[in-house]
């Protein structure tokens, strides 16, 4: 394992957070529980901030600044050292961006020692330019270990219609859907009206790819329609329109690469007003939801509910983590997957370190793991062919 030699030098964890997507804030309370769970006896720690603009910040005082953001529910202030990755392979450097900043003759001690190369990246990242293989492309092309799905694993986990296509065309159980781009519905509003219509009132409108219920509206009747999809629209070119499946919602969490492993199953119990896990229900109301861990199910129901956790862990050639939210019937006579998340919440409140607590794994120990997956899918691309020269 890289950093694990004679010195026994500990490893450099590039945390990543922030950054440009709608989840921004949810992002920052989530590298806050990272960082701080993170065993500081085994690794060294370097904060990156990227801000709304997309600019890279070297954070020193990470915790304090998080401290700061992350309760109130506010964007990062801009106040490290601006620096970038080098998209080269094996470089692993950061270096420091003179043009918007302090140049490296101008930082001190500790911020020249953090721009040694990375051992290995954990985003800590939500939504666009994050969780969506944007991120992972950059990595990849730097030839730096990173937590979590690659590029395709998590492109197809951001992109909610193509997620939903590949596990219906695996044979695992999806709820009924429209996907509707915004100039399809813009020229023909008729048609995308008959399509909610079929799928019998209420549905749920929300954008294609983004998370935390931002921009997600419950829909009852016709006449909410225009405006729900204008506010889907608002974040993406493509919306969802799904049919309800009023019951009960639950997670399960997956961990590992080539031989993944599924946590007990948890359960959201919706208690706002929104009438399902919004985002205010989620980070703002405090009594907007409970979570039941683990979720009050049969045996033979939880232990369905896990292996389609692995199952659709493994269709969307993910790795590393993922969390798998579940729509199920009241009596459970139907259980469907709404959706997979490649990078999950890790804020105070979030089920899937709080599955895997539950499970045997307390968070430091999840981290561990998480690193160790990361260098450990590493090291086994490496051993791959990139180039091929032919016999002349």
């Amino acid at each position: 394992m890289a950093g694990m030699g004679k010195s026994r030098r500990k490893i450099r964890v590039g945390v990543l957070f922030g950054g440009r997507s709608g989840e921004h804030e949810i992002s920052l309370r989530s590298a806050l529980t990272v960082i701080s769970a993170i065993d500081r006896s085994r690794y060294e720690i370097v904060p990156i901030a990227i801000g709304r603009d997309g600019r890279w910040y070297l954070e020193t005082d990470a915790i304090t600044m998080l401290g700061k953001a992350a309760p109130r529910l506010t964007a990062l202030k801009r106040t490290g050292l601006p620096i970038s990755l080098l998209p080269y392979p094996d470089s692993r450097a950061l270096v420091s961006n003179p043009a918007n900043g302090r140049s490296a003759i101008q930082m001190n001690s500790a911020a020249k020692a953090m721009l040694s190369p990375l051992d290995v990246v954990f985003p800590v990242l939500h939504g666009t330019f994050g969780e969506d293989g944007t991120i992972q492309g950059l990595l990849d092309l730097a030839g730096v270990p990173y937590v979590g799905a690659g590029v395709l694993g998590s492109a197809i986990g951001m992109d909610k219609d193509v997620q939903k296509r590949l596990l219906r065309d695996s044979g695992l159980p999806v709820v009924r859907y429209a996907a509707v781009r915004d100039i399809d519905y813009r020229e023909n509003p008729a048609t995308v009206r008959r399509l909610a219509a079929d799928l019998g009132w209420p549905v749920f409108v929300k954008p294609n790819a983004l998370g935390s219920s931002i921009g997600i509206t419950c829909v009852k009747s016709a006449r909410q329609l225009p405006k729900a999809l204008e506010e889907a629209f608002r974040y993406d070119r493509k919306a969802l329109i799904e049919a309800a499946c009023q019951g009960r919602e639950l997670e399960c969490a997956v961990l590992g690469n080539e031989r993944p492993q599924a946590s007990i199953v948890g359960e959201i119990v919706v208690r706002s007003r929104d009438g399902f896990y919004s985002y205010q229900s989620k980070y703002v109301d405090d009594d907007g939801a409970a979570i039941e861990i683990p979720a009050s199910l049969p045996s033979a129901a939880a232990e369905r509910i896990r292996e389609l956790a692995l199952a659709a862990f493994t269709t969307l050639e993910l790795r590393g983590m993922a969390r798998v939210d579940f729509l199920a019937r009241s009596d459970l006579s139907e259980i469907y997957i709404n959706e997979v998340n490649t990078i999950p919440g890790f804020t105070s409140i979030s089920m899937y370190p709080k599955l895997w607590e539950t499970s045997g794994l307390p968070l430091p120990k999840l981290i561990d793991r998480l690193i160790a997956l990361a260098l450990e899918d590493h090291r086994a691309r490496r051993r791959l062919k990139f180039t091929y020269q032919p016999r002349l």
